[in-house]
């Protein structure tokens, strides 16, 4: 196939849809599992002698997904650089669908014993494995698919399902715990959003199996610009590009675990909110994350993702330095004014996000560069945010975690400046400036 060659055009909204519905399944994924490993997993999957090492024993296999995505960034990077977007997206939906799905399904320790949790380790691996590869993958059959001067608003479409897939998650388990009592709930209705989001990997297997590959990818193949080993690849010529990808992305994943996990334990730990008030707090605030997400896309388009990021980097380092103030006991309105907040900075940079790191590698290991920079990112800046936090707040009080979050908005702001401009500038055409090497 030539370069002027006509390729198979995907209809925008099944491309949309198709990029928007996996980061769905993911992040609804990601919260339905958060949830229980904090109030079902501990009971249930563990041996109930201690309630404190069955609750860390709990977490522990949450935080095993963050390990085993960098892997799924380069299994299914290396394939999606090496066979195309299409089919690596499916399978990547595949391994993250049937891992939730399966969860729904285990029996409990009181049925199998210690095999029980180590099942539940083993579809944990899984989830993180199909997370790695669905991000990546997402944000490139979006952004490969834009028209000139919309592949920001495009790169957007992913993103939004962070919002949504966390309104949902927090949305069904309200309902399950104030619609059928605490004993149906940890009898049967525990299972019923793993289960549940079969509906939605079917609804996805259904829109991917119908598109056409990338036009980026397709000329890629026509140029005979495939790599071998595109991990090899990323390490030995694009070095610079994954570590300013990596950081890059570093503020936004502190921020993003600050506004949930820390701020829903911290609040119902040690401010007096129950879990329902707080949830609710949350839901609401998350209204603002989805609308700040394009906004910022549209601004992006007009005058780049690196302005984009810059700016929204700032605001981060000024909500940091006021973090304390507004996250008190007693008022609800401050703290729904908290939330507010930081989720509207976070759909300010997680807006231009996937475009930024995509932009900065070539189409050849694009899946795999974009990936690898976003879940490493995951590492630093997600893996650790809420017990940084929680010790800071402990020993040293609010103030610090907000200082906390400053120091990642700084390190993200140096990334973004050491980033040639050419790496985040609008894109005029179908290929972007790729500037770092």
């Amino acid at each position: 196939m030539s370069d002027t060659e006509v390729v198979p055009v995907n209809s925008p909204r099944r491309i949309l849809f198709a990029s928007l519905i996996g980061t769905t399944i993911e992040f609804f994924d990601f919260y339905i599992y958060a949830t229980a490993a904090v109030l079902i997993f501990p009971t249930l999957f563990f041996p109930a002698t201690d309630a404190t090492s069955a609750t860390l024993e709990s977490l522990a296999t949450f935080a095993l997904a963050f390990f085993a995505r960098p892997i799924g960034s380069a299994v299914f990077g290396h394939f999606g650089d090496r066979i195309g977007r299409k089919a690596t997206l499916v399978a990547a939906l595949l391994t993250m669908g049937i891992s939730t799905v399966t969860i729904g399904l285990l029996p409990t320790y009181a049925d199998i014993g210690v095999a029980a949790p180590a099942l539940l380790a083993l579809c944990r691996f899984g989830q993180g494995l199909g997370l790695g590869g669905e991000w990546g993958g997402a944000v490139l059959l979006a952004t490969e698919n834009a028209p000139p001067g919309k592949r920001a608003w495009y790169g957007m479409f992913p993103q939004l399902g962070a919002p949504i897939g966390f309104f949902l998650s927090s949305g069904m388990f309200l309902w399950l715990t104030q619609g059928i009592g605490e004993a149906a709930f940890f009898a049967w209705g525990w299972r019923v959003p793993f289960l549940g989001s079969a509906a939605l990997v079917v609804i996805g297997l259904w829109m991917r199996l119908k598109l056409h590959e990338t036009p980026d990818f397709a000329r890629a193949i026509s140029r005979h610009e495939r790599v071998r080993m595109p991990m090899l690849t990323v390490l030995a010529r694009h070095p610079r590009a994954l570590l300013a990808g990596t950081f890059t992305a570093l503020a936004t994943f502190v921020l993003f675990y600050l506004m949930t996990v820390f701020a829903l334990s911290w609040a119902t730990t040690r401010l007096g909110y129950s879990r329902e008030e707080f949830l609710l707090l949350q839901m609401l605030g998350v209204i603002l994350f989805g609308v700040t997400i394009p906004l910022s896309a549209i601004f992006a388009d007009r005058y780049g993702a690196r302005l984009a990021m810059v700016l929204s980097t700032l605001l981060i380092l000024a909500f940091g330095i006021g973090f304390a103030p507004l996250f008190t006991a007693g008022s609800m309105t401050s703290v729904l004014l908290f939330l507010s907040l930081g989720l509207g900075v976070m759909g300010l940079t997680y807006g231009p996000l996937g475009t930024a790191l995509a932009q900065m590698f070539p189409t050849a290991v694009r899946y795999t560069g974009a990936s690898l920079a976003f879940n490493m990112a995951g590492i630093f800046g997600a893996s650790l945010a809420p017990y940084i936090a929680t010790w800071l707040a402990t020993t040293r009080g609010l103030a610090y975690v907000g200082y906390y979050l400053a120091a990642a908005a700084v390190v993200t702001l140096l990334a973004l400046l050491i980033t040639p401009r050419s790496a985040h500038e609008p894109v005029v055409s179908g290929e972007p400036t790729v500037a770092i090497q």
